[in-house]
């Protein structure tokens, strides 16, 4: 077994055990890595910083750098997505199963909506066949939690 420390697009740091580098990899790109603190699942290897000198250069910089690169990518992805959603999308909070399932069965007009749900009320509107797309609220700066 071995230890990775996580981190999730909000910030939260948590470990994770795996069997190996392949097996954190394996669950990542299956969504299978949940944030234990906002349930997000836009989690990433949290990078160690510690360094070996050696009298070679090192050969992973430039793949280290792409790394790094990708995931600043991607959390600017994700933030532009969350942005969109929080300006463009009415905030019905936790009514949102219900609203979801109004508006599923046309009970009220169809409208873009945000808000959260318990893991039961996501496990019904699968079951009912409400499509739900899942995005990471942001954590704004004069916040301490989302």
């Amino acid at each position: 077994m071995i230890v990775f420390d996580l981190e999730c697009i909000n910030g939260h740091a948590f470990e994770g055990w795996f069997q190996d580098k392949q097996d954190l990899e394996t669950q990542q790109a299956q969504g299978l890595l949940q944030c234990p603190v906002c349930d997000t699942t836009s989690v990433v290897q949290k990078l160690h910083p510690i360094a070996i000198r050696t009298s070679e250069p090192c050969r992973h910089t430039e793949a280290q750098k792409a790394l790094q690169a990708g995931q600043e990518v991607m959390v600017e992805l994700t933030e532009r997505v969350a942005r969109f959603v929080e300006k463009n999308f009415e905030d019905v909070g936790t009514a949102f199963a219900a609203e979801a399932l109004k508006m599923h069965y046309g009970a009220s007009e169809t409208r873009n909506i945000r808000g959260t749900t318990t893991l039961e009320e996501e496990k019904t509107l699968q079951k009912e066949g409400v499509p739900v797309l899942k995005v990471p609220i942001l954590k704004k700066p004069d916040e301490e939690y989302n």
